[in-house]
């Protein structure tokens, strides 16, 4: 995350804000992320799709996300180096999607949003009400989520103004290009000037 918070401040001049997700980090375990993780160890041991476990996990933690980046964003923006008058923009693929489609469309401060790889289970009906510009990027040949579900969390979103960036390769695989294309989609739909080329 620091790769890209360090392309946002000083390619464009942004603030940028990073919070580790509940039973993340430095955070403590609840009994059930214990459980989760341990679910999710499980499957992927016999072999079996991780997308259930990763899918129901996601949306507990999400929950209990999405109130605690409200107060975040409540409190940044009591800085008098912030303020209330700026756009605010969202990064988030994989748990960061999980966590950021309900937090976008619940929350009327974020004007455009960089999300992906990610499965559309829950989060679909949700993404029906994000209208913002969105980018999202996919793996074409991820092993963990079908491209037909990568698309079809992509076709979800309601956005008029929406890209989808498709690239070659695995889960893992996500070329570091595409934090210079989400710096460039801020910069444009947060009114910036890109200060340095990416």
């Amino acid at each position: 995350m620091t790769g890209r918070a360090h392309r946002l401040v000083t390619g464009c001049g942004f603030h940028g804000a990073c919070i580790d997700a509940p039973g993340h980090g430095d955070r403590p375990r609840t009994a059930y992320d214990e459980r989760e993780t341990a679910a999710l160890y499980r499957a992927r041991s016999a072999g079996e799709s991780e997308g259930p476990v990763v899918v129901r996990y996601n949306a507990d933690l999400a929950q209990r996300a999405v109130p605690e980046w409200r107060a975040t964003l409540d409190a940044l923006q009591q800085l008098p180096e912030i303020g209330t008058g700026g756009p605010v923009g969202y990064f988030g693929l994989n748990l960061g999607t999980a966590i950021g489609v309900p937090l976008v469309a619940a929350e009327p401060r974020i004007t455009a949003a960089v999300f992906g790889q990610h499965w559309p289970d829950v989060l679909a009906e949700t993404a029906q009400r994000i209208t913002l510009p969105v980018e999202f990027a996919t793996q074409w040949d991820d092993e963990h989520i079908p491209r037909e579900a990568g698309l079809a969390l992509f076709d979800a979103f309601a956005s008029k103004e929406k890209t989808l960036h498709a690239n070659a390769g695995r889960h893992k695989e996500l070329p570091r290009f595409e934090a210079d294309s989400a710096v460039r989609f801020f910069a444009r739909h947060l009114g910036r000037t890109v200060n340095s080329p990416v």
